[in-house]
């Protein structure tokens, strides 16, 4: 067994575990027995049961002994040294499923996954999550890539516009392209909020709104994504695609269009 593999090492142990299983479940039939004889006064099978019980017992009990015994994996280093998150990415790869690295998180589209070494779980989109077998996360990180996303492109679209707004009074001139990482700066600007909304996470979602086709405020102006020389002075976002690739994200604008006409003739 490959000592720095944690599935091998659940593996292992549940093949062990599902020993003692059958070993407790003879040792209960023999007590059923014994009080289904007791219940009706068949006395031969009473003290036969009740032999058979103790006997049974004591050899599940060793089999549960054993079962405690054979746990030996050191699941705290395995997930603070990033041995857990290079296993995930490894069986990620061979399953055929989107993986990659980046700032500490596992980037699957459309999930980001945050490895929680101090108590052995995971973060999937900001939900806990304790089924940390390898192969159960990557195949839940299959599944999420199969369905659609959950995701409002409008509202996000007008959140962005609105923290443009707030960037571009303070450092540019309307229509300018400003850095995105100074736009997630003013959607988080309130205490605590950027571990509730992070970076990967605000990379993902502009990748969400990129694929979305959204273009258009309420008020008309339209949206750019320019892939400039901002890439090359610092400050990049970096998300997955939907095809495992790297996706980088720097610079962003809003340029004068049409506002939009609601059922009433009138523009919003």
């Amino acid at each position: 067994m490959d000592d720095n593999s944690l599935e091998q090492a659940l593996a292992a142990i549940e093949c062990q575990a599902d020993t003692a299983v059958r070993s407790l479940t003879t040792a209960l039939k023999a007590a059923k027995r014994a009080k289904g004889a007791a219940a009706t006064g068949q006395l031969r099978e009473l003290r036969q049961a009740l032999e058979d019980s103790v006997r049974l017992a004591e050899q599940a009990a060793s089999a549960a002994v054993d079962t405690r015994a054979g746990w030996t994996f050191d699941e705290v280093d395995h997930f603070t040294s990033g041995g857990y998150a290079a296993e995930v990415l490894a069986l990620a790869a061979d399953e055929g499923v989107q993986a990659f690295e980046s700032d500490d998180r596992i980037l699957s589209y459309p999930a980001i996954v945050q490895v929680s070494p101090a108590d052995t779980s995971v973060m999937i989109d900001r939900r806990k999550d304790r089924r940390t077998r390898p192969s159960v996360l990557v195949q839940t990180l299959k599944a999420l890539q199969s369905r659609p996303p959950k995701f409002k492109a409008d509202t996000f679209l007008e959140a962005l516009a609105a923290a443009y707004d707030l960037v571009v009074a303070s450092k540019a001139r309307p229509g300018a392209v400003v850095r995105l990482v100074d736009l997630y700066g003013a959607l988080t600007m309130l205490p605590g909020s950027r571990r509730e909304y992070t970076r990967q996470e605000f990379a993902r979602d502009l990748y969400l709104l990129d694929q979305s086709g959204v273009t258009a405020t309420r008020d008309g102006r339209i949206l750019h994504l320019p892939a400039s020389a901002l890439t090359r002075s610092g400050g990049v976002l970096t998300t997955v695609t939907r095809n495992g690739q790297e996706k980088l994200y720097a610079g962003i604008s809003f340029e004068p269009g049409t506002p939009r006409v609601t059922g009433d003739g009138t523009g919003q």
